[in-house]
Parts: structure tokens; sequence; C-alpha cells
């Protein structure tokens, strides 16, 4: 079995500025171990700095850079940071 280094909840919303909650919290934590340099508040509002992270972090993985984290994003965010490697 896979240990997840984020559990703040398995729900996969799509969440982006503006929104709150427990997914915003593990989004942000999933950030954190995806990114090198990145040390976001694990708050839950997902805020500006979330958002340029968001946006980094999209740009890293070759994905739709957006600021939105939907299933694709999730996908990504979940492989990344449970890697033993960053994104970028």
């Amino acid at each position: 079995m896979v240990s997840q280094v984020c559990n703040h909840t398995k729900s996969r919303p799509s969440v982006k500025r503006g929104s709150s909650g427990v997914a915003v919290r593990q989004a942000q934590c999933y950030l954190n171990n995806s990114l090198t340099g990145k040390d976001l508040v694990e708050d839950g509002d997902f805020g500006p700095v979330t958002e340029a992270a968001t946006r980094r972090f999209q740009g890293c993985a070759d994905i739709t850079v957006d600021g939105i984290i939907g299933a694709q994003t999730w996908s990504h965010l979940t492989f990344w940071a449970n890697s033993s490697d960053f994104v970028c």
C-alpha cells in the first residue's frame, strides 16, 4: 500500500481562486510537495499565492495553465506529490 504524503481529503473537486475548504488544503499540501521553493500555508484559502503556485506547477507539468485545479491537474499533483522528485 502506498502512503500518501497529504491526507486532508480524498475528494478531488475543481478548485480555483476564491475556493476554500479541505480540498484546497489538500491541493496546497500537494503543491508544497511537488514544487521546489514552495512553502504555501495550508490554510484552505485559494488566494493569489496558491493560484501562482498552481500555474507554475501546470507549466512545469506541461499541462493546461489556467490556475484551476481540475481533474487533469489533480492527477498530475497526486503523482508528483507522492514522487521522490519535484516537477520543478
